[in-house]
């Protein structure tokens, strides 16, 4: 699926897109593969995994709403990825609830901010020495088609505030990173509407068909593709407006 040797950082690998992430990549051998769960010891999809493919899987325990823990962390990623670098950074943990401007709570607001904005943030600022040494240099901020502006008359309108604000901060923050370092690739893509616990088992699309289409768009990604935003949301990846 990718090129030889490559190396990949998933967040938030131990559920839904992250996991079915994970679960790809380790089909192809060539690939190194780091992922992150906040609790490791309880995280017994990928534990199995990685008592099959020991080499080819580490699980790495983060808090990406902890500075102290993704420091931590970044040093344990650079100790197993060496001279090799960093290929993929797949900023992909994130949370959400359906409140509105005038049902939203501070603390909510504060620690969605954490995990969708800051944390995406600070592991890009942790992991930038490795992502130099990388062949590829691709970043990845899972996003969401409700963090466009341009969009939100159409998708859920009120609904979703704390939710949508942070990934327009994150789209925000993912353009000043391509910005500043134009030889690399980063993009925020937003994987659609899909069938995990947060998307909900009425979602219209599926994560087994999902992960693939977005990985071959991964691999295959430029730098023209860099500083843009993508959606997929079953007919193919296509740019979409802030």
């Amino acid at each position: 699926m990718a090129q030889s040797s490559a190396t990949w950082l998933v967040t938030g690998g131990n559920r839904g897109l992250g996991l079915e992430f994970v679960q790809n990549l380790l089909r192809d051998p060539s690939n190194t593969v780091i992922t992150t769960a906040r609790n490791p010891d309880k995280a017994s999809t990928l534990q199995d995994l990685r008592a099959k493919l020991p080499q080819q899987l580490h699980i790495l325990q983060l808090d990406v709403t902890d500075e102290l823990s993704i420091q931590r962390f970044a040093k344990e990623a650079e100790g197993i990825l060496g001279e090799r670098g960093l290929d993929y950074l797949l900023n992909n943990a994130g949370a959400g609830s359906p409140d509105t401007p005038l049902t939203f709570k501070a603390e909510n607001f504060l620690s969605t901010f954490k995990t969708n904005v800051l944390g995406p943030a600070l592991i890009l600022q942790a992991l930038h020495p490795a992502l130099e040494k990388g062949h590829r240099k691709v970043v990845v901020n899972v996003s969401s088609r409700l963090g466009s502006i341009s969009d939100v008359e159409k998708l859920a309108q009120q609904y979703f505030t704390t939710y949508s604000a942070c990934k327009a901060a994150l789209n925000m923050f993912t353009v000043k990173a391509a910005c500043e370092k134009p030889e690399f690739i980063v993009y925020a893509l937003s994987p659609g509407h899909n069938k995990t616990d947060m998307g909900g088992s009425t979602a219209p699309l599926d994560p087994k068909e999902t992960i693939p289409i977005l990985l071959k768009f991964i691999i295959g990604s430029t730098l023209e593709h860099s500083g843009k935003s993508w959606d997929y949301w079953g007919d193919g990846v296509q740019e979409f407006a802030w």
